[in-house]
């Protein structure tokens, strides 16, 4: 939890932010409090085993990257100064817990047209598309994701039953120029992610293979 020492730096809060056609207006949830860990799992793309040794070393794509992290939500300082947060002690963090939830729903505009065009006997409606959505995790980490798993625990409820405590297990799948189409904004932002990381990889590394040791040699 961020500390209320004067001198304390200020601290970049994560967040998840999506955008759909219904509202111009990007849907943003910031991180109250950024989780202690983040857990990346990354998968290399090859061409496949088997095939010709000139294959070996190919890839298909950028690796295929999953991040889990844990979330919390608390009301409770908040409602200690109740005339102050009105929408928290009428609510609790319930607003919160929805904004991230809907990241997972069709809209509702959509799912009626789709019922209409059903009834009237469309021969094929197209299922409606899901929120444009990035995780950010500081200035140099923005990603397009996919969220592939969502587990709430309300830890306290007020006497409404809203959650005023909560803590949200998050699980995304990071999207590549392999799954998005080179118009869709996604592309160029995964894109700018790859160069950024390119340069990050560039300063950590040791600038020749003499700095490990004069007993090495590869080539």
């Amino acid at each position: 939890m961020p500390s209320s020492f004067p001198g304390s730096p200020s601290v970049t809060k994560g967040a998840i932010v999506s955008f759909d056609l219904f509202n111009p207006i990007p849907q943003v949830v910031q991180f109250q409090y950024n989780p202690d860990t983040l857990t990346r799992s990354l998968q290399g793309q090859s061409e496949g085993s088997g095939g010709s040794t000139s294959e070996t070393f190919r890839l298909s794509g950028p690796p295929v990257e999953t991040i889990s992290l844990d979330i919390e939500f608390d009301a409770t300082d908040k409602l200690e100064h109740p005339d102050e947060n009105e929408m928290v002690k009428d609510m609790g963090v319930f607003p919160q817990l929805s904004a991230l939830e809907m990241m997972l729903y069709p809209k509702s505009p959509l799912v009626i047209a789709n019922t209409v065009l059903a009834a009237m006997g469309t021969m094929e409606v197209v299922p409606p598309e899901g929120p444009f959505t990035l995780f950010i995790w500081g200035a140099k980490r923005v990603v397009p994701v996919k969220l592939t798993q969502f587990n709430i625990t309300e830890e306290a409820h007020d006497t409404s039953l809203n959650p005023i405590r909560a803590k949200v297990q998050l699980g995304m799948k990071v999207l590549t120029y392999n799954d998005l189409s080179i118009t869709h904004p996604g592309y160029a932002v995964f894109l700018a992610h790859q160069v950024v990381k390119e340069t990050m990889s560039i300063i950590g590394t040791v600038n020749s293979l003499e700095a490990i040791g004069e007993g090495v040699k590869i080539l």
